[in-house]
């Protein structure tokens, strides 16, 4: 059986193709119905088998945190029936699924950690977040386009502040005005077939000071969770690692409702650790979608992972008897 760590996917991962996703009959779907209706919140199994993509409601956050949140549960679920999973990390809301994947949570704890924080989120209406890249078109860093970052945060007059380091792509978040500033100053760039910088649609700014009050308003509502010591280890946005042998339960309780919301996730520091500290035969991104599988690779090209340096080198690998990416969904 092949050792892997596990990445759980954030938002903007359910998206119009992941629509029809859930197996309705599945006792944790069932399940996440019936909490759903404790939060006097409509049917997700009716959102994901509605008959067209709808944005407006589809991408609220109380609403597209749970479609992710489930269906990387059940992928996960599926992933370490098949694999001796070793560590997982999450991408920003992923942290969420993460814990409950690793068993630091429990399935209803965990559903009402992630719905509780997509309320809390969407209630802070001032402010956003804009993604810019950091990697030029082989997925090698480019010190040019990581400048522009720190020069925009830099002018921005204490309104726009580093949010998500995903490796091969920054994400910021500010104020209105902050978020002005960055959309403003930041030079324009082509990487693919993307225009940047460009605004995260009904995103807010996740992990930053901006979230002290949801991070206070999550303590006080929150306070009952079960946490618990994982049974698989997990490593949070700053690289620390919470072990089943090792885990302060209450310092793992603190850093989710507090640091975790208030200062900068840094994703790409958490692949790094787990790779280097468990040298896994396989990543493996659980769905919806495969928003992961490029900023994964553009990580571990970046920490020249086995000797990969650039695209290509990737590529090439991946294209071999001996992947070490594999995506569950597309």
């Amino acid at each position: 059986m092949s050792r892997a760590v596990l990445l759980c996917p954030g938002r903007g991962s359910y998206t119009e193709k992941s629509l029809k996703s859930l197996p309705p009959e599945h006792p944790w779907v069932v399940r996440a119905e019936e909490l759903r209706r404790e939060f006097g919140l409509s049917s997700l199994v009716e959102l994901d088998q509605a008959p067209k993509w709808n944005a407006s409601v589809h991408l609220e956050p109380r609403n597209i945190s749970p479609l992710i949140w489930l269906v990387s549960m059940l992928d996960a679920a599926q992933a370490m029936s098949e694999h001796q999973v070793v560590a997982v990390a999450g991408n920003s809301m992923g942290w969420y699924t993460a814990l409950a994947v690793a068993g630091a949570l429990d399935f209803d704890d965990g559903f009402r950690l992630m719905q509780a924080m997509s309320i809390l989120q969407q209630e802070h209406k001032d402010g956003g977040q804009v993604i810019y890249p950091q990697v030029q078109e082989d997925w090698s860093p480019d010190p040019a386009l990581i400048a522009n970052v720190h020069a925009a945060l830099a002018s921005s007059n204490g309104e726009a502040f580093p949010s998500i380091l995903l490796g091969g792509q920054a994400v910021l978040a500010g104020t209105e005005a902050g978020i002005a500033h960055l959309l403003r100053t930041l030079p324009r760039v082509k990487l693919g077939q993307n225009q940047y910088p460009f605004r995260l649609m009904g995103h807010g700014p996740y992990h930053t000071p901006l979230l002290e009050g949801v991070s206070a308003k999550a303590r006080e509502q929150l306070s009952s969770l079960a946490f618990r010591k994982p049974s698989v280890t997990l490593v949070d946005g700053r690289g620390a690692r919470f072990t089943p042998w090792s885990t302060d339960v209450e310092a793992l309780k603190e850093y989710t409702l507090g640091a975790q919301v208030v200062t900068p996730y840094d994703f790409g520091l958490s692949v790094r650790v787990a790779v280097r500290e468990y040298a896994p035969d396989l990543v493996i991104l659980p769905g919806p979608g495969n928003p992961l599988g490029s900023i994964t690779a553009q990580i571990l090209i970046a920490d020249g992972w086995r000797g990969m340096k650039t695209r290509t080198d990737f590529e090439a690998v991946q294209a071999s008897a001996q992947q070490i990416v594999l995506s569950m969904r597309r």
